[in-house]
């Protein structure tokens, strides 16, 4: 059965989503956005222990139950220490690529819920002042955030009540374009999230049943590797909704929906797998198959803790991952289209 995609709708939940905060161990606000919207649809939402969501979507049978999983956590950073002239030296949460960094906006959020706002800048910054402004490697030893406030020395920041431990907040810069493209940071994977949540407001609105009974999980430590390392024990299959690469040696695009059939923990299901080409073949879905040996998800975490589950890996495709990355609509449509077959037929 064909469904009707509101473009509108899955475009202003991506970018509202983008536009939150949320890096791995801060996805409060976030889970209570995801939840508000889930009541909405009418469906069961929960929370695990650790701050994971699960909906419960009732199927026309229980003999089994389909997972699907996508992770609403983001990169980002952590105050490692206060330096003696008032600036800020930052670890990192999880993999971006360091020099994106340099001369990028982002806030400082301190115990208290206090936010100030600064810029990830070299210790070189200035090209009329050191030679190497522009060699200097970028890293996080040679990198600091210049706080905007009146600061001179660590007393002064410690007076603001900013602390070792606050969470760094990167700007994502979100843009949607007018030709359907979506600029952002952070993509990975709140742009699945988006096409979760657009797939459950489908699924209410046209009173679509799926065939098993499934279970959706929204997780929220993927980026540090340990997002779906627990799931519901009923779990038998699941099927991990995450970007999917572009690059050297990889036939994915922009628009494409990306079945993954191998990543760092392995193969995935081979029947799984073999379904989800074959549906996207079937119906015309525009979909590419790759191998990516630089990556893990939720299913790798799933089966990394214990779970006795088959899994698979789609998602739509990203461009420049853990940078500035961009996307296009037809990705997430074919993601949403692909996930609406896979749990129907």
């Amino acid at each position: 059965m064909e469904i009707s995609i509101n473009k509108d709708y899955v475009l202003e939940k991506a970018k509202e989503l983008l536009e939150f905060d949320s890096p791995s161990g801060f996805c409060f606000d976030i889970m209570d956005k995801i939840s508000s919207w889930i009541n909405e649809f009418g469906y069961e939402f929960e929370t695990t222990n650790k701050g994971c969501g699960v909906v419960t979507v009732p199927g026309k049978s229980n003999d089994k139950v389909v997972g699907l999983s996508a992770h609403v956590d983001t990169l980002g950073a952590m105050i490692r220490s206060i330096t003696d002239n008032g600036t800020l030296k930052f670890t990192l949460i999880g993999g971006p690529i360091v020099p994106t960094l340099d001369s990028e906006y982002c806030k400082i959020r301190t115990r208290d819920g206090k936010i100030y706002t600064g810029t990830f800048l070299s210790t070189s910054p200035a090209a009329h002042v050191f030679e190497d402004s522009s060699s200097k490697k970028r890293n996080p030893e040679n990198m600091e955030i210049r706080i905007d406030e009146v600061v001179k020395n660590k007393e002064d920041i410690e007076n603001l009540d900013i602390a070792v431990g606050d969470f760094i907040f990167i700007n994502p810069k979100t843009t949607v374009t007018e030709s359907g493209f979506i600029k952002s940071r952070f993509i990975d994977d709140k742009a699945s999230v988006a096409c979760l949540i657009a797939l459950l407001e489908i699924m209410s609105k046209e009173n679509i049943v799926p065939k098993h009974t499934t279970k959706i999980i929204i997780s929220t430590y993927e980026e540090v590797g340990h997002g779906a390392s627990y799931i519901p024990e009923d779990i038998t299959e699941m099927i991990a909704v995450d970007m999917g690469c572009i690059g050297d040696d990889l036939s994915c695009t922009e628009y494409d929906v990306s079945i993954c059939a191998k990543d760092s923990g392995g193969p995935y299901d081979y029947n799984i797998t073999t379904d989800l080409i074959n549906l996207s073949k079937k119906n015309n879905i525009d979909y590419a198959v790759d191998i990516y040996p630089m990556y893990g998800s939720d299913v790798v975490a799933a089966l990394r803790g214990g779970n006795n589950i088959r899994g698979a890996l789609i998602g739509p495709g990203v461009h420049a991952s853990h940078g500035m990355e961009r996307t296009h609509y037809k990705a997430l449509e074919n993601t949403i289209k692909l996930l609406h077959l896979y749990l129907t037929n």
